[in-house]
């Protein structure tokens, strides 16, 4: 797949801004604060419905303006999907698919298709294991778009019992969330787990290829027992695992069993990632995650977009020898540099200029 057009209107620093875009490689060019990754961002927002930089919609929406709309024309095979989505600072989003409103902007979910790639993904190995949650659950959102409505209605359900608990309710009164939480977190661990049966030896390959001084591997770490494939187990060791826990759960006002607990122990020989990789060691596992992630989303039949932010001046020749190959074969791929010379000269294609929120064609080559 791959984006013709993107329209965003009132949408971060753009008042208005058209793309005409084509397969292949795009590079955006401008210093910190002109506005390139602004552009990559939207796009991740209709992949995710979320910013990978805030946490809110709100500054999302240009100062001044209650609304913020990001187009994109997006060209799937045999047919041609237009996806339209409001951001509002004050009320729920609003979603149209070929002009058609959608009931819930949870329908756009698997129309565009990215995997983002930044010096922040240093965090997936030497940050919180949210940040490991969160990756996970995109790989499941891209593989199997169903699967965001089921990680959305779980932390609604985590956000209610632990409203719940706070209060003091009685047992009554967290049943109905009790059952809420532990089906929809059973399902997520069986998914996560299914994900990373599929997804480590592709890791491990890779890290292989990268950094051949010793073998990297995956862990999950729940907050259950000998997690399992299947669910029903899996939600049925969550509500045992809730009894055991509750006067602390009352105690501290959390919920203390589900995925939202859990992790991915990144593994480097015998020793964790954390607190033991060198920094280039850790660079080499970051990469081979979205390496390995882009692997496994081929495998599976589908193309999506990459996404590499500011990556290319922070990476070593030998791992940057990877990213390039990667970029060159994926079917449209966005770049962002502040200076072009931080741009392997390898990667031709169409090159803007954005400054001030501007952004200008500056060339194009047949890459």
């Amino acid at each position: 797949m791959f984006i013709s057009n993107l329209s965003l209107t009132t949408f971060r620093s753009y008042k208005s801004l058209e793309l005409e875009l084509t397969p292949g490689i795009t590079t955006f060019i401008g210093r910190n604060g002109e506005g390139k990754t602004n552009i990559v961002e939207a796009v991740l927002y209709l992949s995710f419905l979320t910013s990978h930089r805030v946490a809110s919609d709100q500054p999302l929406v240009q100062l001044g303006n209650s609304s913020a709309y990001i187009r994109a024309k997006t060209q799937i095979p045999d047919r041609e999907v237009l996806v339209e989505l409001e951001i509002n600072s004050e009320k729920a989003n609003r979603a149209r698919i070929n002009q058609n409103p959608t009931r819930s902007q949870k329908e756009i979910f698997g129309i565009v298709q990215a995997i983002y790639f930044s010096p922040e993904d240093l965090d997936l190995v030497r940050g919180d294991p949210s940040e490991r949650r969160k990756f996970i659950d995109q790989l499941l959102i891209l593989r199997s778009p169903r699967m965001a409505g089921v990680i959305s209605d779980y932390e609604r359900a985590v956000r209610q019992r632990n409203s719940l608990l706070k209060s003091r309710a009685g047992n009554e009164s967290l049943s109905a969330w009790d059952d809420q939480v532990a089906n929809f977190g059973g399902e997520i661990i069986a998914a996560r787990l299914l994900a990373l049966s599929d997804f480590e030896p592709i890791f491990q390959e890779i890290y292989q290829e990268i950094s051949s001084e010793k073998p990297a591997f995956i862990n999950y770490k729940s907050s259950i027992d000998e997690p399992l494939l299947d669910p029903t187990t899996n939600t049925a060791k969550i509500l045992e695992r809730m009894k055991l826990t509750r006067s602390s759960e009352i105690e501290r006002g959390l919920t203390l069993t589900g995925p939202h607990r859990d992790d991915l122990v990144l593994n480097l020989g015998n020793h964790l990632v954390k607190g033991y990789a060198s920094h280039g060691e850790s660079w080499s596992i970051a990469l081979s995650l979205k390496l390995a992630t882009y692997k496994l989303l081929l495998n599976d039949g589908l193309k999506p977009i990459l996404i590499l932010d500011d990556v290319f001046s922070e990476l070593d020749e030998e791992r940057r020898i990877h990213l390039i190959k990667l970029a060159k074969s994926a079917e449209q791929t966005f770049i962002t540099v502040a200076v072009e010379n931080d741009l392997p000269k390898e990667l031709d294609g169409v090159k803007y200029l954005v400054k001030t929120g501007a952004v200008t064609k500056i060339g194009a080559k047949n890459g």
